[in-house]
Order: structure tokens, then sequence, then C-alpha cells
């Protein structure tokens, strides 16, 4: 199995209940006390936990740093318009970069590609996605979590017209969201060595000591008999990121996790840019989408027979107004 892409880019809230004790009058000196009645005595009760410190200097980090973004401008979720134009020559050239090329070498962790060209990725059976929350992420936060990814997958699925569903977990699911965070880290590995047994450790240890500089990211593993159709897919997700940033994760993950791999600077308006200008699919992402499921792109096509296919599907798609 292939590991296919990792990048970069909630808030777990912990409660204390005081109890204040009621004290009884003092009886008569003189007088036997009468027994304390069972109920007046305070049931044993564990500690309730929150948040590590750790985990909570984390959710504090990425507060900032979501303000940070916005107060430049950054972070925008209008898909774009007429300040983002791009043409047909960008559209060639972002999804070559994007969908054959590679941010990170395969099997070996955060180390960067040589830059070489691959062979398209995609998956040519339906993708059926569950979200998973680690236990220390709090209910409140899990329903609207997993109505988010509910709704993006149906959107994924409209626009490349592949069966892409989301749902609880089954024997079925084959892409696997993990919204978890600093505290579930052992969870997490447990769960990854549960899906993917056979994982590589260069892989693995990416999810046991996630640098704050990954926001979150996804592997995906290859079918044993074409290292170019994806049979299962991993994302993590950052429980502590705010709102906003959760949400701009769900989408790169997943549309990453679908096949375009890698980032390109010269992508706009695009979340495959490092720049954080945008922080969910936009209209140009959406084409990409297209295009990287079209029946006529088949896993394994080198950039150089795709090339004529690509400018076709472009010109039939300007021809028909759509």
């Amino acid at each position: 199995m292939g590991v296919t892409r990792i990048l970069r880019k909630g808030l777990g809230v912990g409660a204390i209940l005081a109890l204040a004790a009621c004290i009884a009058e003092p009886e008569r000196p003189g007088v036997t006390p009468k027994p304390r009645p069972a109920g007046l005595t305070p049931p044993a009760t564990a500690p309730v936990a929150g948040p590590s410190e750790r985990s909570l200097a984390m959710a504090r980090h990425y507060e900032r740093m979501q303000a940070k973004l916005l107060a430049q401008g950054l972070l925008r979720t209008g898909g774009g318009g007429v300040d983002t134009p791009y043409t047909d020559t960008d559209l060639m050239r972002n999804f070559e970069q994007i969908a054959f090329h590679d941010e990170y070498a395969r099997n070996r962790g955060l180390t960067r590609s040589n830059g070489m060209a691959s062979g398209l990725r995609k998956w040519d059976v339906p993708v059926r996605i569950a979200v998973e929350f680690g236990d220390s992420v709090p209910k409140a936060q899990r329903g609207p979590d997993t109505e988010l990814v509910a709704q993006y997958a149906a959107r994924l699925a409209r626009v490349t017209g592949h069966p892409i569903s989301a749902g609880p977990s089954t024997a079925s699911t084959n892409f696997n969201v993990l919204i978890m965070g600093e505290d579930d880290r052992a969870q997490a590995v447990a769960r990854i060595r549960q899906l993917v047994p056979n994982i590589n450790p260069a892989s693995l240890a990416l999810f046991d000591d996630l640098p704050r500089s990954i926001h979150c990211l996804v592997v995906a593993f290859a079918a044993t008999e074409n290292d170019y159709s994806y049979r299962r897919a991993i994302a993590f997700i950052r429980s502590e990121h705010p709102d906003l940033m959760r949400q701009s994760c769900v989408h790169e993950e997943l549309a990453q996790g679908l096949g375009l791999v890698n980032d390109s600077p010269y992508a706009r308006p695009s979340i495959f840019n490092d720049d954080d200008e945008f922080a969910l699919l936009t209209t140009h992402d959406e084409e990409l989408l297209r295009l990287l499921y079209s029946p006529r792109l088949t896993p394994g096509m080198s950039y150089d027979v795709a090339r004529p296919i690509l400018y076709n599907l472009i010109a039939t798609r300007n021809s028909s107004g759509s």
C-alpha cells in the first residue's frame, strides 16, 4: 500500500462543578448524637477530567492563528470572485501540478518529494466516509462536525459524479475521518493500527507525534493490484481547531484524499495552495475534481497521455456553457 498525501492545516471545554457543604447545628452537650442518615453521606465520585494543559494551549494557539489570518483578509469562504479570475491555461497547469505530483515522498513521512511527476491517483470504487471522534471531543461538537462531513461528502459526489457518501462507521467504510485532540493521540494510533495493520512505521509515526505546524493530514492507500487506485484513506483533524479552521481541514483533506495530492503556489482561487487565502473549496477546485473524475482519465495515466484528453474536456465544458 502506498502513502499518498500529508498536509498542513472544536475547542474542548472542561467544566468543574463545586458543591457547597451544609453544616448542621451541633447537638446539645450530654445528648447522644443520633446516627447520621445514610442519605446525607455524599457518594464517592471520580473527578471530572477536562482537557490537558497541552490540549488547551494548542486550542489557544489555533484561536490566535485563525484571528490573525482573518484580520489579514485570509481564510476566505466565498469560493472565488471577480478578483480571482483564471483561464483554461491556468486550469491545465494547476491540474498537472496538483494531480500528477506529490508534495511528500511516499512512505517517508514529512520528507519532501523529488518533484518528479507520477501517475494519476483516484478512487475507482465507491467512497464511504465515516467520522470518528476522540474521547476528549465534547459531545456538543460532534453533531455539527458529523453534519459538516455529511454535507460536504454530498457536495463532492455532485461535483465528481462519483459515488461518495457519509454515514456511521460500518464494514464498508473506507475513508475514516478521525477528529481527535492531543489527549486522544494514543487512541488515534490504536485505531489506525486496527484499520491498516500493515501500515509502515513512517506513516504511523506522523499520527503519534504530529508537529503543531501540521494542522491536519490525510493518508491514502492504494489497491494491492494497482498502486494508483485508492482503496482506503484516513484523515486526521485536530479537534482543538476553532470552527472555521476545522471546516477548512475537512474541505482540504477530503478533497486531497480523492486524489488531488499536491499544492501549487499558482493555484488561485484554491485551497490547494499554502497561502491560506481560501478556507473552503472554490469553484476552481470543483473544476479540478470534475476533471479528475472524468471516466476518460484512469488511475495510473501519465500527464502526457492525459493532456489531450484534458484539453478536450475543458473545451467541451466551455462549449456547453457549464
